[in-house]
């Protein structure tokens, strides 16, 4: 199951209090304050893992605390400090504040860690208090509490290069020739219902990510078909590339344009901005006396984009899409 949206509620560990503590030893009448501090609470940090796609985790166990800290003792004994807690999220994590919506951190690399809740600070024990003036304190801090807060994680799928077309255009399938990825693959819409995300080779040194992104369908912006659940996955990619379906039940190619390119614009002009290229599939469905692309064509010209007409199925004119693509990369 791909989860890409989870609220979590974090909290840190509590400081230990510090000791109040008298030296009691024998043959020594009047031994001084040696209570020890409280150890720190434990922190939690989000640490982003490539090997996690999902936030499946997080939806069934929402709630995470650290380790409180160990109160201090006597004899100068200090109080054992709480663990830290590490948690994982997926490459690609955005994190907010679930209250204002602030954007607190936005993973972009493995490996990047963030603090999102600091652990309370241990008390102090009797003997940080001794002055000249009061040899004898009999009082200590208590620890402090530590931070809690309530976190919104957003995960959005980094890629090279995203696919967006109508349901049933042939994203997947044209993912699964490219790459090692497997999406399912069905012959009625909606089959995708999460993206997927694939690494194509062009050969041992060259290659770029790809991700399938669910199809839309007109007024997705305002929640229609999957609604805008999916477009903000499509913000991470580089290039945009759309997928217009040739086959004869499919909306004319030049309307398909249209819509793809109305709820981009409708749910960020930068995304829309982003469209690299038109590419018509199926074109297996079409004998080649009857192949007349001019109308896109030209519609591609006037965009400024490339354009670019394959079969995912035969494999038909797929090298040269992907050169053409991995070309507009390097640019």
């Amino acid at each position: 199951m791909f989860v890409d949206r989870a609220r979590v509620r974090l909290i840190a560990g509590r400081g230990g209090n510090g000791c109040v503590s008298f030296r009691r030893e024998k043959f020594v009448p009047k031994g001084g304050p040696d209570g020890g501090d409280g150890g720190d609470g434990g922190s939690i940090y989000l640490v982003s893992d490539p090997g996690m796609n999902s936030l499946i985790r997080y939806r069934y166990n929402p709630y995470f605390k650290a380790e409180n800290g160990a109160h201090g003792k006597g004899k100068n004994m200090h109080g054992r400090k709480g663990k830290d807690l590490y948690l994982k999220v997926p490459v690609g994590t955005v994190v907010k504040d679930a209250q204002t919506g602030e954007v607190l951190f936005d993973f972009t690399e493995p490996g990047q860690k963030f603090l999102a809740v600091r652990g309370g600070k241990g008390g102090r024990g009797n003997a940080r208090f001794v002055t000249p003036t009061n040899r004898a304190p009999r009082y200590a801090e208590p620890g402090e509490e530590g931070e809690e807060r309530e976190l919104l994680l957003e995960v959005k799928v980094m890629a090279d290069v995203g696919l967006v077309g109508l349901p049933n255009a042939g994203k997947s399938s044209l993912l699964r020739r490219v790459s090692r990825a497997r999406p399912r693959v069905e012959p009625w819409p909606f089959t995708t219902l999460s993206p997927h995300v694939g690494v194509v080779s062009l050969n041992d040194e060259d290659s770029f990510i790809m991700a399938d992104i669910p199809g839309l369908i007109e007024n997705a912006h305002k929640g229609a078909g999957l609604g805008i659940k999916f477009l903000k996955h499509i913000e991470r990619t580089r290039i945009v590339v759309l997928l217009i379906d040739l086959s004869p039940e499919a909306p004319h190619p030049l309307k398909q344009v249209d819509i793809l390119l109305k709820e981009l614009k409708s749910y960020s002009s930068e995304l829309a901005g982003k469209v690299k290229a038109i590419v018509v599939n199926k074109i297996d469905l079409i004998p080649d006396e009857k192949r007349d692309f001019s109308d896109i064509i030209n519609r591609a010209r006037d965009m400024g984009v490339e354009f670019y007409a394959i079969s995912a199925l035969t494999g038909e004119g797929v090298e040269k899409f992907l050169q053409g693509i991995y070309s507009l990369l390097k640019e």
